[in-house]
């Protein structure tokens, strides 16, 4: 244990005051819920009570020691020695339940078997129909560590011993007779909870993982192995337009708002909005039992002074809703799974125009509690009878030994939760008294049927009936999938008909083109998703779609509008203006949609940038304009043409400087921070505007824009780079800040630092700011609310927001990038902020979840000051 960490812990008791005040706080929002509960305990009697130690239940036991949102009850499906260690759960075609057993996870505190090929495979099955599985097959034994798990006709993938197999039954007796290496990077590093795992097949075809950069797709007889962008820890997900939901441990619920693989094409630009998008900043979760068995348990703050977890630090496999089964209100709620906390979070989802939001239902009393210690839920998936099914690995051990404190070390042995291990448990939550039917073998169903089963109400039948319909391939089928494509009754039958002749090699340019001139949003979007790759083959067919886009009206929905950004790289470079100028006018004001529009512009920012500066409705500045400009000159000095560059000191040195000549230097000199050729840009004569007494920027930045060029008696060099506080390494990280900030704060505090009316207070010359890194860091990661004095000069509402929100949901690279740039620009100066830094930041400060005070930031940066003292 690192010193400070040891006088955190002797100080622990010295902070229970603080702790009560937190409980105090959460209680209070609590007590007429309590009240309710107490009231109604004869009828609906609680959960049993936590016991001092915790030891090993059997199901039956455990099963009363859950708390369970009203209306609803939880069942037993399987349970030891039916199934062990239970990570992950899919149902195939036939309503078998297959479970990944990672048996050799932590089953002591040396994690002794993690080596040895202990895990397995195995299908379940419910064959007298009483709800509770009864018989086992072992697909696949022997394994080391298995952690993901993808159907595929009579198989599956299965990733174990780190690394990707296709795995096949060959003789209809489902045990694996073919096993064969697919991917020998996929999980390689080894780490259990640090690499690749999962597998969601999507609705565009292809498996995603979390915790990877990796898919994968069967095509034309062959596996396509394809690069994507990184999503999540453990567990993925989609919603029913197929955009992918994931999370980390420290953060509950992430998705894409858009399809994969758009905003990272443009090597010129990095997005940085769309791809990653936290739901929430909610990290409150609220535990039914103690929960001191927590690797950092011994930080003030983690727990509150009943020992309860006060926010997620174990969550996982965030899993949609998308059935009929339970209360119209639940449809399309994610559930995410603490294990460490041994709860269940309902979040309900809203879309609000490009953007999806989440928020917790009932705050103070989660979906499904427990008071069992060892109940670990680790995964669920929605069956075809819409009930949620739930992988509780039932285990006291739930952190790697590679990240397991002296403190957790001791709990364990203390708690005997170091053995015994090899049990498991795998439930169901349905509404009370639901009669659930029997499952269909969509195996034996013809591919007629398949089709009806595009227009089920529930998520699992339509993606089952797609994937069979893509592996059966059969040509029969197109006529059927063509005609509900276009006439069905249901948006989301016919939109999984389109994705059905997608992954058959079946498009349709006609059928699309018909719906591209009239129809939803979303048949649409698709439409013109899956025309890009027949139009770059066929410019008469991308002429043809181009008429049509540029037919429709002006006010096209923002998602419409989204997708047609993302589109818009297969059109003419005349037709890709127009289209993109519009959607600027129209959207520009969102981060996403400039990030779309970038994304299409791969080689052709300048062209663009030249349009838009010759557009007299950009005489005027905006915040939105100069972002984008800012944007558009920093993707032109990436993609580093010496002409281009040329040509945007050219529109920058005019007589009279005003806002588009500030932003193209400021892009420039920003940009060329991080500049990896130093005098790219070879020029006869030292450019006149460094001489300019009205050069908009300051000798900081004047330096970082002259390491763009060179010319006689001037070459920089690598070892003078260092500007104010920044050294090479930091001035790529104030780049990078840069864009950062220009999507996540410049709404507030302006895109100048000057901050916003009614929004944000300046950050230029803020104390705040420039002041102790690791204040600046809770800021952000927490929030701050109330007033706040900056340079002397006091802001409070309704001058500025009443509220800042945390920014938790960002990882520790992009806010040390942030704070880093701010402390660096517009006169700032101070040293720059680590990732390291903001880690640590995050961890030692776990179980905040309101934003700070001014005076509470204060006099808790007071007292870490005092327990660092030796």
């Amino acid at each position: 244990m690192e010193k400070r960490d040891r006088k955190i812990l002797q100080d622990f008791l010295s902070h229970q005051t603080q702790n009560a005040q937190i409980t105090m706080r959460r209680s209070a929002s609590l007590c007429c819920g309590l009240v309710l509960l107490f009231l109604n305990s004869c009828q609906n009697p609680g959960p049993s009570p936590e016991t001092p130690d915790s030891p090993p239940r059997s199901p039956e036991e455990e099963a009363k020691t859950f708390q369970l949102e009203p209306g609803f009850e939880i069942q037993l499906v399987a349970s030891e020695p039916l199934v062990e260690s239970p990570v992950i759960i899919q149902f195939d075609q036939d309503g078998r339940l297959w479970v990944v057993e990672m048996r050799g996870y932590m089953n002591d505190m040396e994690g002794s078997e993690e080596h040895l090929p202990v895990g397995s495979v195995a299908i379940l099955e419910d064959t007298d129909a009483d709800g509770r599985m009864d018989k086992r097959t072992v697909y696949l034994d022997s394994l080391i560590m298995p952690r993901a798990l993808g159907l595929f006709q009579n198989g599956a993938l299965v990733a174990e011993n780190n690394a990707l197999w296709l795995t096949q039954d060959l003789d209809g007796d489902w045990r694996a007779d073919s096993k064969i290496l697919l991917d020998s990077t996929y999980s390689a590093n080894g780490i259990p909870e640090h690499s690749d795992n999962g597998f969601v097949r999507n609705v565009d075809n292809w498996y995603y993982s979390a915790k990877s950069r990796l898919r994968y797709r069967f095509e034309e007889g062959n596996w396509v192995r394809d690069s994507t962008e990184f999503r999540g820890q453990w567990g993925v997900s989609q919603d029913d337009q197929g955009r992918l939901i994931y999370n980390y441990n420290w953060s509950q619920l992430h998705g894409d708002l858009v399809p994969a693989n758009y905003l990272s094409r443009n090597k010129n630009h990095k997005p940085s909005s769309g791809i990653d998008h936290g739901l929430t900043i909610d990290r409150k979760i609220f535990p039914i039992r103690s929960n001191p068995a927590i690797n950092r348990g011994y930080i003030p703050g983690t727990l509150d002074s009943a020992g309860r977890l006060l926010e997620f630090t174990s969550a996982c496999a965030p899993t949609v809703y998308r059935s009929g089964l339970f209360p119209e209100e639940y449809l399309g709620n994610v559930f995410v799974l603490e294990n460490a906390g041994n709860l269940i979070k309902r979040n309900v989802v809203s879309e609000n125009g490009v953007l999806l939001d989440a928020h917790d239902p009932n705050p103070g009393r989660e979906f499904l509690a427990s008071t069992d210690e060892r109940f670990r839920p680790v995964q669920a998936t929605v069956g075809p009878d819409g009930a949620l099914y739930v992988a509780d690995m039932y285990q006291g051990i739930v952190q790697h030994g590679s990240y397991m404190t002296p403190y957790l070390q001791e709990q364990t042995r203390k708690r005997g939760l170091d053995s015994p291990g090899h049990m498991g448990r795998i439930w169901r939550m349905v509404p009370k008294g639901a009669a659930l039917g029997q499952t269909p073998k969509l195996s034996q169903a013809s591919n007629e049927e398949l089709i009806a089963y595009l227009s089920h109400e529930d998520g699992w039948y339509r993606d089952m009936a797609q994937r069979l319909l893509v592996e059966r391939n059969e040509p029969a089928s197109v006529p059927g999938l063509k005609s509900l494509a276009k006439a069905g009754r249901s948006e989301l039958g016919r939109f999984h008909a389109l994705w059905a002749l997608e992954g058959m090699g079946k498009v349709d340019p006609e059928l699309l083109l018909g719906l591209l001139e009239k129809d939803t949003d979303l048949l649409r979007a698709t439409a013109l998703r899956q025309l890009e790759k027949p139009a770059i083959q066929n410019p008469a067919l991308n002429s043809r779609i181009e008429e049509v886009v540029l037919a429709w009206p002006k006010d096209v929905s923002e998602k419409l509008s989204l997708q047609l950004a993302l589109s818009a790289g297969i059109f003419s470079p005349e037709a890709k203006g127009e289209i993109l100028i519009r959607i600027q006018r129209r959207h520009g004001n969102l981060a996403l949609m400039r990030d779309a529009m970038l994304s299409s512009l791969e080689g052709e920012e300048y062209g663009f940038l030249k349009r838009l500066l010759a557009d007299q409705a950009w005489n005027e500045a905006t915040p939105d304009r100069e972002i984008l400009l800012e944007m558009l000159t920093m993707a032109t000095v990436t993609h580093g043409d010496p002409a281009e560059i040329i040509g945007l000191l050219a529109f920058a040195d005019v007589p009279t400087l005003g806002w588009k000549e500030e932003t193209i230097l400021g892009g420039m000199a920003i940009k060329a921070a991080e500049a990896d050729r130093l005098g790219l840009v070879a020029l006869t004569e030292a450019p006149g505007i460094f001489a300019r007494p009205d050069l908009p920027l300051d000798a900081g930045k004047a330096e970082m824009l002259k390491r763009l060029f060179s010319w006689p008696g001037y070459q920089p060099e690598k070892t003078l780079a260092a500007v104010g506080n920044l050294d090479e390494k930091a001035m790529k990280q104030f780049a990078l800040g840069r864009t950062k900030y220009l999507t996540s704060c410049a709404g507030c505090h302006g895109s100048n630092g000057r901050g916003a009316s009614r929004m944000g207070p300046p950050l230029a010359g803020s104390e705040w700011v420039t002041g102790d890194e690791v204040r600046l860091s809770l800021i952000l990661l927490h929030g701050i609310e109330g007033p706040i004095e900056v340079a002397g000069r006091k802001y409070d509402a309704p001058e500025i927001l009443p509220v800042m929100p945390s920014h938790s949901t960002m990882d520790d690279g992009d806010i040390a990038a942030v704070l880093t740039y701010i402390r660096n620009e517009w006169g700032n100066q101070a040293p720059p902020v680590t990732g390291r830094t903001v880690g640590s930041t995050r961890h030692l400060n776990q179980g905040r979840v309101y934003p700070w005070s001014a005076a509470e930031l204060t006099q808790h940066m007071a007292s870490l000051a005092s327990a660092s003292k030796p």
